[in-house]
């Protein structure tokens, strides 16, 4: 294995109709038990153990595309095509190979999984070119509610991470019939962009470095460029998942997905309107207004935090507890980094099976 460490630079809103690939996934090969865990009681907290079951699985059987709103989006899905929904939402800078351990583990106790490329991501494309290159919060999760209208699923299981916790959480909160339980890593992720004006401590403005690094020319450049992109992205998961033994194929594999066209102008954009820098488009004026308000998520819920995580804040979730009012968990895991669903597939799998049996 190649230290990971020492890598070089070579490396809306409205609802289309859907237009799946044909069907052909074979069947999930059989998966691992999940580890054992140490299960909190609803409104507790507890910890995983210190060395959860590390994946080894490399890539999904195949990516499928279905025209959703203004995607055509590129998807994995695992697992019986009648069984209930589970949907895996990644964040920056990953992909869906966040879960490519986590899918068959679900899809083994017959979980129809389902796990999109964001916008800006891998082959999801606008599907016009004249399509502003949106990244603010509320466009993202409703490219997962055109997503769901496209595959016809009514409700799911939401799952995610990072840009995905936040998506998930905002389809939670502002369409709960939509959702039937969820599992969101870090808590409550809905952004207050104004709330946002608020410095942090300087050690978790630290963490965020990159952030400030957007808001500026040389950042975007860097994004557009190609081998300053690796580079950047690499450090990035090196220092958010400090005890993630991963090799630089593992890294390859996902930084495939940054090579999409959009994918510079989607993360740029982001950054920036989370900071108030960039504007987003006044058709989603209406949903920002009621997220600004931070609604409460009143769908099951388990809440993991990864404990070695530079963003986990403070405080065993207590910071969160009070913007999920139907039953819920909290659980923190030992040992484990920004990237949880890789990390511990195990450990997010089993949250996703207890959630859905609240």
């Amino acid at each position: 294995m190649i230290n990971r460490r020492t890598f070089g630079k070579g490396m809306g809103l409205g609802i289309g109709a859907a237009a799946v690939s044909p069907a052909g996934l074979g069947a999930a090969p059989p998966a691992p038990a999940f580890a054992a865990t140490s299960a909190s009681r609803p409104g507790a907290s507890a910890s995983a153990d210190p060395e959860p079951t590390r994946g080894t699985r490399t890539s999904f059987d195949r990516v499928r595309r279905v025209t959703a709103g203004l995607l055509d989006v590129g998807y994995a899905e695992a697992g019986p095509a009648h069984g209930p929904v589970v949907i895996c939402l990644h964040g920056w800078p990953y992909d869906i190979h966040s879960f490519v351990d986590v899918a068959p583990l679900l899809a083994s106790r017959g979980y129809r999984v389902i796990v999109p490329y964001l916008r800006g991501h891998g082959p999801t494309r606008f599907r016009s070119s004249r399509t502003f290159r949106n990244g603010q919060q509320s466009a993202v999760a409703l490219d997962l509610v055109a997503l769901m209208d496209a595959l016809g699923i009514d409700r799911a299981v939401l799952a995610g991470f990072d840009w995905g916790s936040r998506t998930a959480d905002i389809v939670a909160a502002l369409w709960p019939e939509r959702v039937k339980a969820l599992v969101s890593v870090s808590g409550y992720l809905i952004t207050n962009v104004e709330a946002q004006q608020e410095p942090l401590p300087a050690k978790a403005e630290y963490a965020w470095w990159y952030q400030y690094y957007f808001a500026t020319e040389r950042g975007r450049r860097a994004m557009q460029d190609t081998a300053k992109r690796l580079e950047l992205c690499r450090l990035v998961w090196d220092t958010v998942s400090p005890t993630w033994d991963f090799d630089d194929a593992t890294f390859a594999r996902t930084a495939r997905a940054f090579e999409n066209p959009d994918y510079a102008d989607i993360v740029i954009h982001n950054y920036r309107w989370r900071l108030g820098l960039a504007d987003g488009e006044r058709r989603y004026d209406r949903y920002e207004k009621q997220l600004a308000a931070r609604p409460v998520i009143g769908v099951p819920t388990i809440t993991l935090d990864a404990e070695r995580d530079p963003f986990t804040a403070p405080g065993n979730g207590a910071s969160y507890r009070d913007r999920f009012t139907g039953a819920y968990e909290h659980r923190t895991l030992t040992g484990i980094g920004h990237n949880l669903p890789q990390e511990a597939p195990d450990a997010f799998a089993r949250a996703v099976v207890d959630v859905d049996h609240f």
